[in-house]
């Protein structure tokens, strides 16, 4: 139970700051050459590094305390691996800003938009003692909206949009280029069995992406030698052969891996959840040893995947 409800206050403790890692991000190219193509065919992303001047741009001129999540977050890499462009419309789940909805408000611009995407209804309701009041997320799309325009220049900057799953509306079928799901399938992965969510969630991805669109997934990576009892996502972390194979399930092709978000400092245990680790230190708030020992390791060890719609 202390696992299940971690797992959800780790949605308030995403955006928290924390001690920049020592290890520094690999370049975009050194991401390319990581990326491990499904059937050795050659799939995107482009074996030729992407031109990334215009997300570099952006991401320079995020504000300091920003700054200190990048070298964690890798967004540069990580955008340009799963293959967004200016022009496209990319749907965010929990979007935020920066992360990631902020940087792609600014990168996408006047052609692209941005559209923002949360949890259903119903799915909150099994969040126990962190699930809203019932009701309070009907107004969700609107209020997100309104947020996000705040946010942007309407002249430069992309529009905005937003969607709940379990409530993918007619018109947003097939509109999709990319869906990114940052650091959330954990949730979807530990709730299948209370609603099917993640099959759900899976099916709607698909409903939503036009022919070859992309789903990119970061998400806290279990050792594969754990047990799956205990690589649910209570923990945080997940199996990167148990999230491959339930996209396969759901039709979606393995297009590419990466490890530009991996940190083989982390080794969890079967006693260990992800909010140990920086940003969240939950475990060494009062123990200053502890604390620069977790410091130490850096944020958690993540997969970075990415799913193709058949054509």
């Amino acid at each position: 139970m202390r696992a299940l409800l971690l797992g959800a206050s780790a949605l308030a403790l995403v955006a928290c700051g924390g001690a920049p890692d020592e290890t520094e991000a690999p370049a975009a190219e050194d991401a390319v050459e990581e990326a491990v193509v499904d059937a050795g065919e050659e799939t995107e992303p482009a074996q030729t590094a992407p031109d990334t001047s215009a997300l570099d741009a952006v991401v320079a001129a995020l504000p300091e305390d920003a700054q200190a999540r990048v070298p964690y977050r890798n967004p540069v890499e990580t955008l340009s691996f799963f293959g967004v462009e200016p022009g496209m419309t990319v749907v965010d789940t929990l979007p935020g800003n920066p992360w990631h909805s902020g940087i792609l408000i600014d990168y996408l611009g006047p052609d692209g938009k941005v559209v923002g995407a949360d949890y259903s209804p119903e799915m909150w309701t099994h969040f126990g003692d962190f699930a809203p009041e019932p009701g309070a997320k009907d107004s969700w799309p609107a209020e997100w909206i309104e947020k996000a325009e705040a946010w942007r220049d309407a002249d430069t900057d992309a529009s905005v949009g937003a969607v709940q799953f379990g409530l993918i509306p007619d018109d947003m079928a097939g509109a999709v280029d990319v869906v990114l799901q940052i650091r959330t399938m954990h949730h979807f992965h530990r709730l299948e069995d209370e609603g099917g969510f993640m099959t759900e969630a899976i099916a709607d991805m698909m409903t939503l992406l036009k022919p070859g669109g992309h789903v990119g997934v970061v998400l806290h990576r279990a050792p594969e030698g754990s047990s799956d009892e205990w690589a649910t996502g209570d923990s945080g972390y997940v199996k990167q052969s148990a999230m491959i194979a339930a996209f396969e399930a759901g039709g979606f092709e393995l297009a590419g891996t990466s490890e530009i978000n991996a940190n083989p400092k982390d080794q969890p245990t079967e006693e260990d959840f992800v909010w140990r680790l920086p940003p969240s230190l939950a475990t060494s708030r009062e123990d200053e040893a502890l604390k620069a020992e977790m410091e130490a390791i850096g944020e958690s060890d993540r997969m970075t995947l990415l799913f193709r719609k058949p054509a």
